[in-house]
């Protein structure tokens, strides 16, 4: 039997990601690498152990073969217990069939046996595709204090992206008395995170109910949500203040890399009492040889910088041979970048090969929109071949 747990964490990681393309065509959009050493769950992951909860479900589907070889036994994030520590729950055969999870309601319904064994008295529901640091205890406690029946994390967003989110509307005391699924006018800019805590019992019941309905997305925030506001059910908004980036669309997970560069960066990931950790590749450390230049950028281990490297992120084992010229780019593991080749605004995955005198992407033009060029994992462009700002390519096997 399942020692008791006060709070259990489900991490929804089976996103597609679709908006990634080629990113996420072998992967799941958790699995993304980011940062140089990270992938996308580390955030997530990182969180709930600063924040000491120890007992966290991770909900896989889509390509989820990578993504559980990387969380493992979750040795990485101090995971790997006895009693709680980090799980892999996948879609499964049941006494009455099996089914793929069809909403984000629908997953934590279909894994509610796993939530009862530890008995919680409380639920943290997390998205595995946004990067940021918070402290998943203190929002305990302020559910706690409002004796709240759900509290969603929220955050400020410029008005005129407001309409891309769920948003929150709410009075003084923070308590939410509306909310609108990705409104075309919105009343106010409070977003939705996607992080909610649930008192148990709570939650139990609202899954009971929408996994009964016909008519249902199985989804928190089109069903559930809306469901327990008009059963006027107490519910709260608690406030974030600080970096998060959902890293669902290229440009988006681009601008959060280069947020990671600088002397002052918008998201440091140099905060002591707050790490993020991660599953390290076994490598030396990264060289730069004697032709090698390397301005505002991060590498990571095993690289060889024999070009110049301006303004980028590259990840472990990354080679940028003699003559080679990347900048503001993103390069994932095992990239070769070969003689007199040129990189500039891209993002190009694992194990990619850009031959010699090779054009990625470009700079943009007076008043032209910056455009990323994409490459995706294991694709070679050949000798003096060009990829256009913008254009997206990969193997089609």
């Amino acid at each position: 039997m399942a020692i008791k747990k006060e709070c259990v964490t489900m991490l929804l990681a089976g996103g597609q990601g679709s908006r990634l393309y080629a990113l996420t065509s072998r992967v799941a959009k958790p699995a993304v690498t980011f940062g140089g050493k990270y992938k996308i769950i580390d955030f997530p992951l990182s969180n709930c152990v600063n924040s000491d909860l120890d007992t966290v479900g991770v909900l896989t589907q889509y390509q989820p073969l990578l993504l559980n070889d990387y969380i493992g036994n979750g040795q990485p994030w101090d995971l790997d217990r006895s009693f709680g520590g980090v799980h892999i729950l996948s879609p499964y055969q049941a006494k009455k069939g099996s089914d793929w999870f069809k909403g984000t309601a629908n997953a934590i319904y279909q894994n509610i046996t796993f939530i009862k064994q530890y008995n919680p008295d409380y639920v943290l529901i997390l998205s595995g595709d946004h990067i940021y640091k918070m402290n998943y205890a203190a929002m305990l406690q302020y559910h706690k204090q409002h004796e709240a029946d759900c509290t969603i994390a929220a955050i400020e967003v410029p008005i005129e992206e407001a309409s891309r989110f769920g948003i929150l509307n709410t009075n003084k005391d923070g308590s939410i008395y509306e909310f609108e699924e990705k409104p075309k006018n919105p009343k106010s800019n409070l977003a939705s995170m996607g992080i909610y805590i649930f008192t148990a019992s709570k939650l139990y019941e609202y899954l009971e109910a929408d996994a009964k309905k016909e008519e249902t997305s199985n989804d928190f925030g089109k069903d559930v949500i809306p469901e327990m506001l008009r059963n006027k059910e107490k519910m709260f908004a608690y406030k974030f203040e600080g970096y998060w980036k959902d890293v669902g669309t290229i440009d988006s997970l681009f601008d959060a890399n280069m947020d990671l560069l600088g002397d002052m960066p918008n998201f440091d990931l140099k905060d002591s009492d707050w790490r993020i950790h991660s599953r390290n590749p076994i490598a030396p450390p990264h060289y730069v040889g004697e032709t090698g230049v390397v301005k505002n950028s991060i590498i990571s281990l095993g690289g060889e910088i024999y070009g110049t490297v301006e303004n980028s992120v590259l990840s472990d084992h990354v080679t940028i041979k003699a003559g080679a010229v990347v900048k503001n780019s993103v390069l994932f593991s095992g990239v070769t970048i070969c003689e007199n080749a040129v990189v500039e605004n891209a993002i190009i995955d694992e194990g990619v090969i850009v031959g010699e005198g090779a054009v990625v992407g470009a700079k943009p033009k007076a008043k032209e929109k910056r455009k990323i060029a994409v490459i995706g994992r294991g694709y070679e462009v050949k000798a003096k071949g060009v990829v256009e700002p913008g254009e997206i390519v990969e193997d089609k096997d």
